[in-house]
């Protein structure tokens, strides 16, 4: 009942299990350039915009999927059983494309000033942190006042400091995608009343 509330979620991770066992069967050479072909960097982009911004959200690089099993098992369920799946698709959507746009706009203004090499254009830039990001930031509209301010204090500065400090283009993107899921906020209208902690904290003391 649990998976079958969010369909969306358990294809996807599935999907990304099975990249990832295909990545361990891969030399590092090949996997390289195998994941390269699929990133959403300015190279990739410019002659195959479509293709790689939808490949680019089935593989992680690096293979770490336990973490993200427990990430979308914390955020992209949950998110995806409150506003159905068209509605979390729209979102991960959102988040996914543009912050990739924006982040790599960025990136291209860079090279063209003298900023950043011309070899950042060939970057590897693949996975789905933008759009676990997009979903991080939308949830603040599932958790009630008072509780979601402090919710979105720790978001902001989860993204945010990074963002300050680092200033490079996944800093960019993962604060663009929180702002982008912020601006989702319409597609939140009607899909029930919001979260109260305290009232889950009050039914388990009872």
């Amino acid at each position: 009942m649990y998976v079958r509330g969010a369909p969306g979620t358990y294809v996807w991770l599935a999907i990304l299990f099975v990249t990832t066992v295909a990545l361990h069967h891969m030399s590092p050479d090949f996997e390289e350039d195998f994941l390269r072909q699929r990133s959403t960097n300015i190279h990739e982009l410019s002659n195959n915009p479509v293709r790689v911004l939808f490949a680019s959200a089935m593989w992680i690089d690096g293979g770490h999927w336990i973490p993200y099993a427990v990430l979308y098992t914390v955020f992209q369920a949950p998110a995806e059983r409150w506003l159905g799946t068209a509605r979390w698709l729209a979102v991960n959507a959102t988040a996914h494309v543009l912050s990739t746009l924006v982040s790599e706009g960025a990136l291209l203004w860079a090279i063209k000033h003298g900023m950043a090499p011309h070899s950042a254009a060939d970057t590897l830039d693949v996975g789905v942190s933008y759009a676990l990001a997009g979903v991080v930031g939308v949830l603040t509209y599932r958790i009630a006042a008072p509780w979601r301010y402090l919710y979105l204090a720790a978001v902001l500065a989860l993204y945010g400091i990074p963002f300050v400090t680092g200033r490079t283009f996944t800093d960019l993107g993962h604060f663009t995608s929180v702002l982008l899921g912020l601006a989702c906020y319409p597609l939140t209208r009607g899909r029930g009343k919001a979260w109260n902690p305290k009232e889950t904290a009050g039914t388990f003391r009872s």
